[in-house]
């Protein structure tokens, strides 16, 4: 398996690792529309014998706290096709996006997950508690990528918008 940046001629095979990993075409709309907003900071995918496997979005966020504005992004969608799934492939994507986060300089990187999967990374609701946003919860977790930058009291998260136009669960 080789983790790479989405190459274009990839859109297809990105789109059927969303629409197979999920139960509707929510996940795979959004990862376009992202896309397609010029939103998109990052995206892997994972080949095996030259078949995309797996992928994941980092999406541009706007976050603000006490009068400053910090570099951060979104972590998700993230698919692995069903038949490849629980080999570790999904946190191998996880661990290679923080990583090129880092060293693009983003200070910041949220999920909206489960606490349980998601922290295991590092992400907690404690880290994206500062932050008020349309999904606030502990569902919302935040991971700090830039040692010694403080978190503020209070701010705001707002991720890209075309979150804002999945359909409610």
């Amino acid at each position: 398996m080789r983790i790479r940046p989405a190459e274009p001629g990839d859109e297809a095979a990105i789109r059927a690792v969303h629409a197979a990993a999920f139960p509707n075409p929510a996940e795979a709309d959004l990862v376009e529309a992202i896309v397609r907003d010029g939103e998109a900071v990052v995206s892997l995918v994972a080949a095996q014998e030259g078949e995309v496997i797996a992928h994941l979005l980092l999406s541009r966020m706007k976050v603000e706290g006490e009068g400053r504005a910090y570099r951060a992004v979104a972590l998700g969608p993230v698919a692995v096709l069903p038949g490849f799934q629980g080999a570790g492939i999904g946190g191998t994507l996880i661990e290679s996006a923080l990583g090129v986060a880092r060293t693009l300089g983003e200070y910041l990187v949220f999920v909206l997950g489960e606490p349980a999967f998601y922290g295991r990374f590092g992400f907690t609701a404690d880290a994206a508690a500062p932050f008020k946003s349309v999904y606030s919860g502990p569902y919302l977790m935040a991971l700090a990528l830039q040692p010694g930058l403080p978190l503020p009291k209070s701010g705001t998260a707002a991720y890209a918008r075309a979150f804002s136009d999945l359909p409610a669960d």
